[in-house]
């Protein structure tokens, strides 16, 4: 074990004119660019060992072509399988990404992109002390399943709906900084928070809200700093603020087709936001020992939500009205209609199987801090219950790493309904497991 160090890579990775998009139930193509897409890769090592977090502001990747992208890393730059840390921030204008289209040109480069980022990162490593912090940003993420009058869960019910009860659980408002300074280079600063980027909609290419936290933090610190932002479990999350206070809808348009408010200016408020706490704590994080480096990775095998013969039919018939462009003779609309499409498409797809399903969790540490990577859209609770109960001292668990395998939804969603249960691909009991496996792993690289 020899010198902590640190080094970082920045990557535009902005798709052409005509590139399919990803983040709704309908086809797009990138028409316009709103702001570019980035890889901002973190490398770290000792001078023995190292490990790359390469966040890419892309909607999803699924696990069999992050599994790809995560072994060519791997064999270009000699690092272990384990080391190897690729998340996406979950835009909703950004491409589609490995889910069975033919490649495209921007498509097969992004696999050289991932490689080459990596690379510089690990290049440009030098030695550095780590300090870290944290804060609170309230009223930017919220939760966005509701508890309705009629006893219905809805998910995204429209802003100051009247048949509204409550909402169901808590926003998680907790932000982690981590502060890598550098001597005679610029310093790296890591913010960790968790809310859907789905804020500006249409299709023009936008990295949405993490573009405008990283370009906050680095002009408010005098251009001395590079910021990697890093989303946390953010499953039942999302920016819409269904009470809003006088001022909280500024920069928000016109309801688009799942009675969500967008905007592109509403989205730079909330990068400023969540910048704002991650400057204010800044000079006050605290030193932590970052060594020693450590990494691991685990499979876990979770049963599949297949439907019933008597579910089958009728999620057949909206399947095939969705398929053909004719959901306008569907009984249903805005949310209620992508609820149940996502539903009837995920029966469809598993009428014949698997049984079950592999998920990978990955795992890295240094010193005192740990990343939890989760591929799919786990719930808040589930990134709560792992920093509480983590043997770390502090624990960042993001989701949509090294996969993206869909919601993750707790047990109790599963009775309660809405989009994101009625939409998943296993049973009730996969946040559980993925609960239990995850700390196992922690516990595996945790310091002796």
């Amino acid at each position: 074990m020899g010198t902590f160090q640190a080094g970082f890579d920045r990557t535009v990775i902005t798709p052409p004119h005509g590139t399919p998009l990803r983040g709704y139930f309908f086809p797009r193509e990138a028409e316009g660019v709103l702001d570019d897409l980035e890889l901002n890769t973190l490398a770290v090592g000792d001078g023995e060992r190292a490990f790359v977090i390469i966040v890419a502001d892309l909607c999803q990747i699924p696990q069999p072509r992050a599994g790809r992208y995560v072994r060519a890393v791997a064999e270009k730059t000699g690092l272990p399988e384990a080391a190897i840390y690729i998340n996406c921030t979950h835009t909703h204008t950004g491409p589609d990404v490995g889910r069975g289209a033919p490649e495209n040109p921007w498509e097969e480069a992004l696999e050289h992109y991932l490689v080459s980022s990596a690379q510089r990162a690990l290049a440009d490593l030098s030695p550095a002390t780590l300090a870290v912090g944290r804060g609170r940003v309230e009223r930017v993420s919220f939760i966005r399943r509701y508890r309705m009058k009629d006893g219905y869960v809805r998910t995204n019910p429209g802003v100051n709906n009247p048949d509204i009860l409550h909402p169901i659980g808590e926003p998680d408002e907790t932000e982690q900084v981590l502060r890598l300074v550098r001597p005679g280079k610029k310093e790296i600063v890591l913010v960790h928070f968790q809310v859907h980027p789905d804020g500006v909609g249409g299709s023009k290419v936008s990295a949405d809200y993490p573009r405008f936290v990283r370009e906050t933090v680095e002009q408010a610190l005098g251009g001395q700093t590079l910021c990697v932002y890093l989303n946390g479990t953010m499953g039942d999350l999302n920016h819409v603020n269904n009470f809003p206070r006088p001022g909280e809808q500024n920069g928000l348009e016109a309801e688009s087709f799942d009675d969500c408010l967008r905007g592109y200016e509403y989205v730079k408020n909330m990068g400023r936001a969540i910048a704002g706490e991650a400057l204010k704590v800044y000079g006050k994080t605290a030193p932590v020992n970052p060594l020693p480096l450590r990494f691991a990775e685990k499979i876990i095998r979770v049963p599949s939500n297949r439907p019933t013969p008597e579910e089958l039919g009728k999620a057949q018939h909206i399947a095939e009205l969705h398929n053909a462009g004719r959901d306008a003779e569907l009984p249903y609309k805005a949310m209620e209609l992508t609820t149940a499409v996502a539903e009837a498409l995920r029966m469809v797809r598993l009428k014949d199987g698997p049984d079950e399903f592999a998920l990978n969790l990955t795992a890295l540490a240094m010193g005192e801090v740990a990343f939890l990577g989760i591929p799919g859209e786990p719930f808040s609770a589930i990134g709560r219950a792992v920093r509480e109960r983590s043997p770390f001292p502090m624990t960042l668990p993001s989701g949509l790493t090294n996969g993206d395998e869909y919601y993750f939804p707790m047990a109790e969603a599963y009775d309660e309904g809405g989009y994101e249960a009625r939409s998943s691909a296993y049973k009730k009991g996969v946040a559980e497991a993925l609960i239990q496996a995850s700390l196992e792993l922690l516990e595996e690289i945790a310091p002796q």
